[in-house]
């Protein structure tokens, strides 16, 4: 039965099973580049982190060189290994020529991915810790990959969005800046003293030491709607108070405006009835 296997396929005596030995040679030797290989691009990049860490890089790019690095070594591989099965580079290099077409049409998404990942870092729309706002997300932002942006949420969701949609989409960026003005809306009932209102939030601001003087706060009268008198408050405050210094005043004003004699109303409608007797 092999020597009948052997005159058909044309090889002489023996030569099936040197063919099957010589086969099996190099894919041991093709599953130990792989193997290999990925440890080698894990132990890599990991150095690359280390070198970037040293030099106190931007977080943002160390991810980005740390993840790039990494698959670059892992394509390195498979071609090193496909090229020990005994495929010529030439003949690898046709097959991937004539897919081309048809490999970019699929991974159009993911080039996308990776050249709005090349803009976030050159452009530098945000950078690892900023608090942004993207593609209807919120978050801090935890790494910059090849392909995907990652933010974490206040309480600790992990968001992961595509880098080419964040390259193309609008970008907020709510730590970008060192300042940032804090905007309150308060309302008083009709008939309250307004101007009481007024000097009070005005000694608020003034006792806030959070508060930049320079650009001056501003109180005025927003709207006069349907329940309420609606006073707003404008300031100015250090990017990392904002927050405290928004909650702070809220409640401020809901401890101490009841004491001077303000209302804080709520929304009602009169109802007026008639006889028609």
């Amino acid at each position: 039965m092999m020597k009948e296997i052997e005159s058909w396929l044309g090889l002489e005596g023996g030569s099936v099973f040197k063919a099957i030995l010589d086969f099996g040679l190099k894919l041991a030797i093709a599953i130990g580049i792989f193997i290999v290989g990925f440890w080698l691009a894990k132990i890599v990049s990991k150095a690359v982190v280390r070198i970037l860490n040293k030099r106190e890089s931007d977080p943002s790019l160390i991810s980005f060189l740390s993840s790039l690095t990494r698959a670059i070594i892992k394509i390195l591989v498979v071609i090193t290994a496909i090229t020990q099965l005994g495929v010529e580079m030439t003949s690898f290099v046709a097959i991937l020529g004539a897919a081309g077409l048809a490999i970019g049409m699929a991974f159009s998404g993911t080039l996308s991915n990776f050249a709005g990942g090349v803009m976030i870092l050159f452009f530098k729309p945000f950078k690892y810790g900023d608090y942004v706002l993207v593609q209807g997300e919120e978050g801090f932002v935890d790494q910059i990959l090849i392909f995907n942006t990652i933010l974490k949420t206040v309480d600790n969701k992990v968001i992961i969005l595509a880098n080419g949609a964040v390259a193309n989409g609008t970008i907020v960026n709510y730590t970008k800046s060192d300042k940032r003005r804090v905007d309150w809306h308060f309302g008083i009932a009709y008939g309250d003293d307004l101007k009481v209102a007024k000097e009070l939030l005005r000694k608020f601001i003034k006792e806030e030491k959070r508060i930049i003087n320079n650009p001056e706060a501003f109180v005025g009268v927003g709207a006069l709607a349907d329940s309420s008198v609606d006073i707003i408050v404008k300031a100015w405050v250090q990017t990392d108070d904002y927050w405290d210094v928004f909650y702070a005043m809220n409640e401020r004003v809901y401890n101490e405006f009841g004491d001077a004699g303000l209302h804080i109303p709520f929304p009602q409608m009169d109802v007026h009835l008639k006889n028609n007797e």
